[in-house]
């Protein structure tokens, strides 16, 4: 059975790859992520990937003292480049060729991101990592992955997080709290959801690309929604 969605645009926070106290990088946790992109992989889906850096660094906690926010988005963006390096080797290590690419300019560690270029990666089955955000102060990862998805032609944003969908309420707080299967854009930005700021949610929304929440640690969920079945949340028209 052929997968349902050609290309995706995974969008990872730094977390994902934090060790148990959710800070800083745990190379077997890389592993894990990078066996997930493999099994996509093994069924011919192209994967870009735009990574977070939470679990290296917080603007709002440089805010806190008074730094200026873009030198604190700066070094997110930086840091991000960090968790784009670390699931490059562990791709490699699990036979993915992998580039990484950068809004940054950081030529000796990594490729510019240049959109055609990345787009001609993916039609060879490369793996791309996409690090330093949109190379702009005052936008979220989550927003660089929106962008990326609509540069790069992706049919989905996978927003894979550690819930498995967008709920009524916490669900670690309010066990009875509902997890909607679908949600329109307008829906998601009234109700303010957590998962992913407004702007990113406007930005597919204009246009028409569909987010799919789901949860990264759920076994096979990525594999799941990429062959179709109904899993996590989806937010759309």
């Amino acid at each position: 059975m052929a997968a349902q969605y050609r290309r995706i645009l995974l969008k990872l926070g730094g977390e994902s790859l934090a060790g148990s106290d959710g800070t800083g990088i745990d190379p077997q946790r890389a592993m894990e992520v990078a066996a997930k992109v493999k099994q996509l992989r093994d069924r011919d889906v192209e994967v870009a990937i735009v990574i977070g850096a939470g679990n290296l660094w917080r603007g709002v906690i440089g805010l806190e003292y008074g730094m200026d926010r873009a030198t604190a988005d700066q070094m997110g963006m930086i840091a991000t480049v960090m968790n784009a390096l670390a699931l490059r080797d562990a791709l490699e290590q699990q036979g993915m060729v992998t580039r990484v690419q950068t809004a940054i300019e950081m030529r000796q560690i990594a490729e510019p991101y240049i959109r055609l270029r990345a787009i001609r990666h993916l039609e060879k089955g490369y793996v791309v990592v996409m690090g330093g955000g949109t190379g702009n102060p005052y936008f979220t990862t989550d927003t660089a992955g929106a962008l990326r998805a609509i540069e790069i032609h992706a049919e989905v944003l996978v927003k894979a997080t550690k819930v498995d969908g967008v709920y009524d309420s916490d669900p670690m707080q309010n066990p009875n709290a509902r997890r909607f299967e679908h949600l329109t854009y307008m829906q998601a930005l009234n109700m303010q959801i957590k998962v992913m700021d407004a702007t990113a949610i406007t930005t597919c929304m204009d246009n028409d690309l569909p987010i799919q929440v789901v949860n990264l640690w759920d076994k096979d969920a990525l594999v799941k929604l990429v062959m179709g079945e109904p899993i996590g949340t989806l937010i759309g028209h």
